[in-house]
């Protein structure tokens, strides 16, 4: 059996409702998710919510109500979001649980019980927005005065009583482990990581006394926790830390913590320190994605160009949303999104492409075959396209899902389908109906097989879309997984059991700019 496979998100921190990013980072895991259960991997797969902090308490204080009233609300948005994009995930955990505040604590003690935490006076730059701590020297310049972090957010002064971490003790453990490839990906983040701590670490403030609204720090009235230490701990707490559970043992060390490149500092410099502070075991790999830009722009509320994922999932649809995320964009870098985008990429492969292939051979197996399916003799060119797709579909996708190049896999997916459809224009099985009726079954079948196991590489991806394809091909709900491509069990079932396929409905209807966007 395959290791267990344990993927968390970042947890979003819902000071606002959610945006694009956090829409673009939940189906590359889940899709993720999807493709290691696919491989007969048991998963785990967490995402949730943030909320505590500075920023959050600021927030609910404008509009007049408790920090927990806010964060009831706007978490409740984040998992919507999930639901309504066919997010698969085994456990949306909330910071605010009982469960939460108790696993932070106990981290805390153990961190203190290695003698890595001690009281002191912290005086320096903070960022509400980033909720972190800067030097003098990663500042930037703003408009006048204005000193910015590197993000180019506001920072101001502090100073408070605060527990420190040493951050600095584990400098060196921390340079053997960032050096150590896999552990921080892609190549840029480990790069920007390594230099980073190359230049010498500081020990951490890891608590706050100028306000409350955190998980208490435990025997030190008046601290709450830096909302860091509270959050990366999210991540033990959704398996039964400190108890020694079965979801522990089975999934701790974490597989995969996907986050965007922003956080890579906190999930690869101070969450391993603060496990080897606490003696647990470190996470196999952190993967820094890239941003989603909006026209090549990054949205602002100033510049009015956030897109509300809910919104566009409605206009385009869920499957051709996720799809477009994984297929334009090499997961790692930057990548642009637009209506024009979306609709041009989802038509031109997935209605046009893989959409019509599915609809033409169910189509024709139907008018031509009453619907039903035949064992066939078939020829080399048969086996040839047959070989392709599996070879597709089994080794050349899987190969890049497991290292997240989602658009390479896709593209491989793609020339398959391709040279599907190159088959049935030379096949021309519509002409073979009259003149060698047994060739057109044998063509009519291999397509068959192929759209299977076509449909079966790219379900991580398009789930509902799939699944609503294979059932009308009549495959079990139970037989969807990568053991199934190039088996030819299921189709033999098929065949003895008497299956015959119902009038085709196609699964990926061509999509059309709305007028609003047609219009600019």
């Amino acid at each position: 059996m395959p290791d267990p496979f344990y993927i968390t998100t970042a947890i979003n921190y819902p000071n606002g409702r959610p945006h694009i990013g956090h829409a673009y980072e939940a189906v590359a895991a889940d899709v993720v998710a999807r493709f290691q259960r696919a491989m007969g991997r048991e998963v785990r797969f967490q995402t949730g919510t943030d909320e505590h902090g500075l920023k959050m308490a600021r927030k609910a204080a404008e509009q007049g109500r408790t920090a927990r009233d806010l964060a009831d609300e706007m978490s409740a948005y984040f998992k919507q979001m999930a639901d309504a994009l066919d997010i698969s995930y085994d456990r949306f955990i909330r910071t605010v649980e009982d469960g939460h505040h108790r696993a932070s604590q106990a981290i805390w003690r153990a961190m203190e019980a290695n003698g890595d935490l001690y009281l002191d006076r912290y005086e320096g730059w903070y960022s509400v927005r980033d909720e972190a701590y800067y030097d003098e020297k990663e500042l930037i310049a703003g408009e006048g005065d204005e000193k910015l972090s590197p993000q180019g957010t506001p920072v101001e002064w502090t100073v408070e009583e605060s527990w420190f971490f040493r951050l600095s003790k584990y400098q060196e453990p921390l340079l053997e482990l960032l050096r150590t490839p896999g552990f921080c990906e892609p190549e840029s983040r480990r790069n920007e990581m390594i230099a980073f701590v190359s230049g010498g670490l500081r020990d951490l403030s890891i608590s706050r006394t100028s306000f409350d609204w955190g998980v208490p720090v435990p025997s030190s009235d008046g601290h709450v926790m830096y909302v860091w230490v509270d959050a990366l701990t999210n991540y033990v707490t959704g398996l039964g830390y400190p108890d020694d559970t079965e979801l522990w043992r089975t999934f701790w060390p974490a597989s995969l913590h996907l986050i965007g490149k922003d956080i890579v500092r906190f999930h690869t410099v101070y969450w391993p320190a603060f496990l080897m502070s606490a003696g647990l075991p470190l996470p196999k790999q952190v993967f820094g994605h890239g941003f989603l830009l909006n026209r090549g722009q990054k949205e602002s509320k100033s510049l009015g160009n956030v897109t509300d994922p809910m919104a566009l999932a409605e206009t385009f649809g869920v499957d051709p949303l996720r799809y477009f995320f994984l297929r334009e964009i090499a997961f790692g870098q930057d990548g642009s999104y637009s209506p024009e985008a979306i609709v041009t990429r989802a038509n031109a492969e997935l209605a046009n492409s893989f959409g019509n292939l599915a609809q033409r051979t169910l189509s024709m197996i139907f008018k031509n075959m009453y619907g039903k399916l035949a064992k066939c003799d078939h020829a080399a060119e048969d086996e040839a396209l047959m070989a392709s797709v599996r070879a597709a579909c089994a080794e050349d996708l899987p190969r890049e899902f497991e290292k997240l190049n989602f658009s390479v896999g896709l593209e491989a997916w793609m020339r398959a389908v391709f040279a599907c459809n190159q088959y049935v224009d030379e096949q021309a099985p519509w002409a073979l109906r009259k003149t060698d009726p047994a060739r057109m079954e044998a063509v009519l079948m291999t397509l068959f097989r192929c759209v299977h196991d076509l449909a079966i590489a790219v379900r991580p991806v398009v789930p509902s879309a799939v699944d609503a394809l294979l059932d009308q091909m009549g495959v079990a709900p139970d037989a969807r997984d990568y053991a199934a491509i190039g088996n030819g069990d299921w189709f033999e079932t098929l065949v003895e059991g008497g299956f015959a396929l119902e009038k085709p409905v196609g699964v990926f209807p061509r999509l059309e700019l709305p007028e609003s966007e047609a219009a600019a």
